[in-house]
């Protein structure tokens, strides 16, 4: 049976509804699909110093993002001995690529150096207003951490306290301790008594993903 003329106006609108409705959907699915950058800079720990990169704990976070079915990828930006100092000036070369969230790992060799707290607390601040200025909407996760006892109790307490206040000040998400469950344990750091084995990253993975899994 053929449409009368009456219909074909009807007929037509209701195709051009459902292709927009279509066109939307599409694009709706593509938006959500759309991959997302977590970017780990720090220093020998991101690294993973001492073992293949895939044992490494951004590398682990990549695998549970993966597992989870989550469209983000992990860019590892850890370089051995890099002070807060050193980040800084390579940060605006790690910041050509588009990020959505920033993890900073960095202070650890300021600390072990002697380096003044009040310095690292500076440097730090500056690479949280940088990533900020280039990306407004990123979140910003610092990863805190300790100096061992015999750095001296003052000296070690200035320094465990940079990460707090940074946090605070800057309304960004805080990991307290990075190496919780790690830092001191002869069984799960490598020969220099600093860098985690294999099994110590497995640890810090899951201490960092407690963190920031629900920024996914």
């Amino acid at each position: 049976m053929g449409l009368n003329k009456s219909e074909l106006p009807r007929k037509r609108k209701n195709q051009t509804g459902r292709l927009v409705l279509l066109g939307l959907c599409w694009f709706v699915g593509l938006a959500a699909a759309e991959t997302k950058t977590l970017v780990f800079f720090g220093d020998s720990i991101t690294a993973g110093n001492g073992l293949d990169p895939d044992e490494a704990y951004p590398a682990l976070i990549q695998k549970k993002i993966t597992d989870a079915g989550l469209p983000w990828r992990v860019v590892n930006a850890g370089l051995s001995g890099e002070t807060t100092a050193g980040g800084l000036r390579r940060l605006d070369w790690i910041l050509r690529q588009r990020v959505d969230l920033f993890v900073i790992e960095l202070g650890g060799n300021d600390g072990l150096r002697g380096i003044p707290p009040e310095n690292s607390r500076t440097n730090l601040q500056v690479m949280i207003d940088r990533v900020r200025e280039k990306y407004p909407n990123a979140h910003i996760v610092l990863a805190g951490m300790q100096l061992p006892t015999n750095m001296g109790a003052e000296h070690t307490g200035k320094f465990a306290a940079i990460y707090p206040a940074l946090a605070e000040k800057n309304h960004a998400t805080l990991i307290p301790f990075l190496l919780a469950g790690v830092g001191g344990v002869a069984g799960l750091n490598q020969a220099d008594g600093i860098h985690p084995t294999a099994q110590g990253h497995v640890i810090v993975a899951e201490t960092a993903w407690e963190i920031i899994k629900p920024m996914l």
